[in-house]
């Protein structure tokens, strides 16, 4: 159970990871701003909150 747990974690933060990636690449491609918008908002893992990379206290 611990296992499944750390592997939820890692493919979360391998998740925003990712996400933050194709964001910026999507961003500096030289798409029309509209075709860029559709692209980012129909990623399937898109977020509109996103988390932070850094990990929090606990």
């Amino acid at each position: 159970m611990i296992l499944v747990a750390i592997m939820a974690e890692l493919m979360e933060e391998y998740t925003a990871l990712l996400t933050s990636v194709l964001e910026h690449l999507f961003n500096e491609a030289p798409f029309p701003r509209r075709v860029r918008f559709l692209i980012l908002h129909n990623l399937p893992f898109a977020s509109p909150a996103h988390p932070p990379l850094l990990r929090r206290p606990n």
